[in-house]
């Protein structure tokens, strides 16, 4: 195991770089001079050239490149251009809202997306099959800031229950932090708990199938431990992996959503950034997020041996 997880570190480093030439390309072909859009139009071309030049704006694209790599492989990722401020400490700063968020709304789908998937599979073409099927192609259908959007319509502008919009750090309050979170929660997760339930109970009518369970039923077995002790245990391979997947996609849902209802998170400050052409804060948003999803991908591999002890890794 302990070999296995080196060998996946290791990997950290090639997938960083594609990422990073990826995304050092896309940004410098964006259109737009970072050095106009600071010193705005009534600016000069010299001026415009000595701001690239501080910049480092001048220096070919390899040399550009390479410099920034270099720097990123030890979490230095330049000054932004317009906080004033390196790039770590300003996605420090907003790390919260963002991790927070996310972590809200992957335990949302997966408190729904489990048990919905289970009841299905066991309750196989029957209403209640037919009734979470329909939910949750709904659920995988609506974009989640069009769901967000009818939320905040309903419970904030209609009900007047909860706020539209802001946000409210967890140690200073946390009642308003939750008032704050759940409906940003509830529009980003929902999406991800539909396509999580129908993975569910397709590879729960999967296993049904299996020997071992009908066997399980011929030891005269109680349904709920055949279907919780051997049926899901052994469902939950291919569940964890979209897992693991579905927290890159409600990253970068989070953009989109922190945009609709105003949290100060990573995904807002990208766009911020994005706007102002604000290259460096880009490219360390998008490199942060790479990394942490293939740390999420490996404690995925970890945890299938612990779901499933027929899971073994070479040279273990």
């Amino acid at each position: 195991m302990i070999a296995f997880i080196v060998r996946r570190l290791l990997l950290l480093f090639p997938v960083l770089l594609i990422v990073g030439v990826i995304v050092f390309t896309l940004v410098h072909l964006t259109p737009g001079d970072p050095a106009s859009v600071m010193l705005g139009r009534d600016a000069t071309t010299e001026q415009k050239d000595a701001l690239r030049e501080q910049l480092g704006l001048d220096e070919p694209f390899h040399v550009q490149f390479v410099q920034w790599f270099g720097d990123a492989l030890r979490l230095d990722f330049g000054d932004s251009l317009f906080i004033g401020k390196p790039v770590t400490e300003a996605l420090l700063e907003r790390v919260q809202p963002t991790g927070l968020l996310t972590l809200y709304s992957l335990t949302l789908s997966i408190l729904i997306a489990i048990p919905a998937g289970v009841i299905a599979a066991v309750r196989a073409n029957s209403l209640p099959d037919r009734l979470l099927m329909v939910v949750s192609i709904g659920g995988a259908a609506i974009p989640s800031f069009f769901f967000g959007i009818l939320l905040i319509l309903l419970f904030a502008v209609v009900l007047g229950w909860l706020p539209s919009g802001g946000y409210a750090d967890i140690g200073d309050d946390p009642v308003q932090h939750l008032r704050y979170m759940l409906l940003p929660t509830i529009a980003l997760g929902f999406s991800a708990a539909g396509l999580l339930a129908r993975l569910v109970r397709s590879t729960m009518l999967d296993v049904f199938n299996e020997d071992y369970v009908r066997t399980a039923y011929a030891k005269g077995l109680l349904r709920r431990r055949v279907v919780l002790g051997h049926a899901l245990r052994n469902a939950m391979i291919p569940v964890l992996t979209v897992i693991g997947i579905s927290l890159a996609g409600m990253l970068g849902g989070a953009v989109v959503i922190e945009t609709v209802f105003n949290i100060p998170g990573m995904g807002r400050l990208l766009v911020q950034s994005v706007t102002r052409r604000d290259f460096p804060v880009v490219q360390g948003a998008v490199m942060t997020v790479a990394a942490i999803q293939v740390l999420v991908m490996l404690l995925v591999d970890v945890l299938y041996v612990y779901v499933d002890p027929r899971v073994r890794y070479g040279g273990d």
